[in-house]
């Protein structure tokens, strides 16, 4: 007798709002719309928990199972027979100041000191902002070691602000973060954030944010630390290139780490994917039945879901790993 194969279904997520050290805008219950604790991050189908803080930011099924631990038991039903693990971490960010600058490395060096096969590009979706929101990236000139070096012991903001990139985003935004990068995120944002992985922060600045040198460096000797940082100019012509365009929602760049694609009323999706609803309503269909959508709905698609069709006046962000 042949077993019928029995679909897997799209699983809602609820929030999940680990703490973190900065304030929230209200942008993202207002998304979400609940009533939310002030906390400015919500890992949205996490497998990865905070750095040396696990279990938080793992994601919770509704059965009262880790998303992680659901995955290691039937890998090939969430992940599909060629995937070894999840391979995204994506959030919803919602910025109410500005973030410190900061680095993330990328992968040769978390191979290398950190024990990890992943670092941590990222790139941010704008769904909401301010008219005047920005964000900083890359350094505007090549910066020496030794300079980079003193104004983060020296904790000199202003000169670490002024040396990097402020350009200004808006709503429907895209925009690729390549680890290495230094950044800050300004405040009065909400983002769909795409990662690799991994919770690796380097910190150039914590002053004002209830943080220290000792929460710098990943417990990494500080001079090692900042050989993550990639101290190269960010030219007009390279920021150009990290940005989204009018058909592809993320730069060529990102297929290496992972894709997003907004999708609407008639599209079909494919798991493992993890899908942000961001405007209107609608439902979502497949082998294993139907599930009504609205904006601020996230959900996790496994592999065994199959193709699943949206319908109605509903739009997302489809968020895949590599």
């Amino acid at each position: 007798m042949t077993t019928q194969h029995r679909p897997h279904p799209p699983v809602v997520l609820g929030p999940n709002l680990p703490e973190t050290f900065y304030r929230a805008s209200g942008r993202l219950a207002r998304f979400r719309g609940v009533d939310l604790p002030p906390r400015p991050e919500d890992w949205v189908g996490s497998a990865t928990p905070r750095f040396g803080q696990a279990p938080s930011g793992l994601s919770v099924l509704p059965d009262g199972r880790l998303l992680a631990d659901a995955i290691a038991a039937e890998p090939a039903d969430w992940l599909g027979p060629a995937r070894a693990d999840a391979g995204l971490l994506v959030k919803l960010l919602d910025a109410g100041q500005r973030l410190p600058v900061h680095v993330h490395p990328a992968r040769p060096f978390t191979q290398s000191h950190l024990a990890s096969p992943y670092g941590k590009t990222e790139a941010w979706i704008v769904l909401d902002a301010a008219p005047d929101a920005f964000v900083h990236l890359g350094f505007r000139r090549d910066v020496s070691a030794g300079e980079l070096a003193r104004w983060v012991q020296a904790q000199d903001v202003g000169a670490l602000l002024a040396a990097t990139n402020r350009i200004p985003v808006a709503a429907g935004d895209s925009l690729l973060c390549p680890a290495g990068a230094p950044h800050a995120i300004g405040p009065d944002l909400l983002l769909v954030e795409l990662q690799e992985p991994t919770d690796f922060s380097v910190l150039l600045e914590w002053e004002g944010f209830d943080l220290g040198p000792r929460d710098a460096t990943l417990g990494l000797p500080f001079e090692l630390a900042m050989q993550c940082v990639d101290r190269r100019a960010y030219s007009t012509e390279r920021l150009a290139a990290l940005r989204g365009t009018a058909t592809s929602l993320l730069p060529a760049e990102a297929a290496e780490f992972f894709a997003a694609e907004r999708v609407a009323g008639g599209q079909v999706v494919t798991g493992f994917a993890v899908l942000v609803v961001t405007d209107g309503s609608g439902r979502l269909t497949g082998e294993w039945g139907e599930l009504a959508l609205s904006a601020g709905t996230t959900l996790v698609i496994p592999f065994a879901a199959g193709g699943c069709r949206l319908s109605g006046a509903v739009s997302a962000v489809n968020c895949r790993p590599a």
